[in-house]
């Protein structure tokens, strides 16, 4: 069986894992957003970052990329992304259909934020979000970097996210 794996943020530009194909592809019924505080990867206990996470809304949609994981590599895979991506159980590992370019719907293993975890942050304003991003820094380096990157591989797949380039227009000037 072909497993399939949703990438909306870092998974765009560092997977970790062997990527037999990747595709554009789109979930309906979440919207990608910084409503996660990071204490481990971009930020600390003391200074908690923020990272994208799936924030489950009935209209809403996400443009990403469809990761398509190599052929008798899906166990190791899957043990790869539990550890990268459960550290602190604030996201919920979801099997969800994705539609890949060209309309094909597939089933692809997703992580959603759990609303209900302590790390949730839904609803801050761009603002605050770009001051916080602005200052973090945690085990996988400075949080700006990895709004950076994100928001760098959209672009390249022809990705629109108004709120992740005012970000980092915003990010980048408080930097200067």
């Amino acid at each position: 069986m072909t497993m399939w794996v949703f990438g909306y943020g870092s998974l765009l530009w560092n997977p970790g894992f062997d990527v037999a194909e990747q595709v554009k592809a789109r979930l309906t019924g979440y919207a990608r957003s910084f409503c996660m505080r990071s204490i481990h990867h971009r930020g600390t206990d003391e200074a908690p970052g923020l990272v994208l996470a799936l924030d489950e809304a009935a209209e809403a949609q996400c443009n990403g990329v469809a990761l398509r994981v190599a052929p008798g590599t899906e166990d190791a895979t899957l043990a790869y992304l539990r550890e990268r991506e459960l550290i602190s159980s604030a996201y919920l590992e979801r099997m969800l259909n994705i539609t890949l370019e060209g309309a094909r719907t597939v089933r692809a293993v997703t992580y959603v934020i759990d609303p209900d975890h302590v790390q949730y942050c839904g609803g801050l304003s761009l603002e605050e979000q770009a001051r916080i991003i602005a200052q973090a820094s945690g085990g996988r380096g400075p949080n700006a970097e990895y709004l950076f990157n994100t928001a760098d591989h959209l672009h390249a797949l022809g990705v629109a996210d108004p709120d992740l380039d005012w970000l980092a227009r915003r990010v980048a000037a408080i930097k200067a």
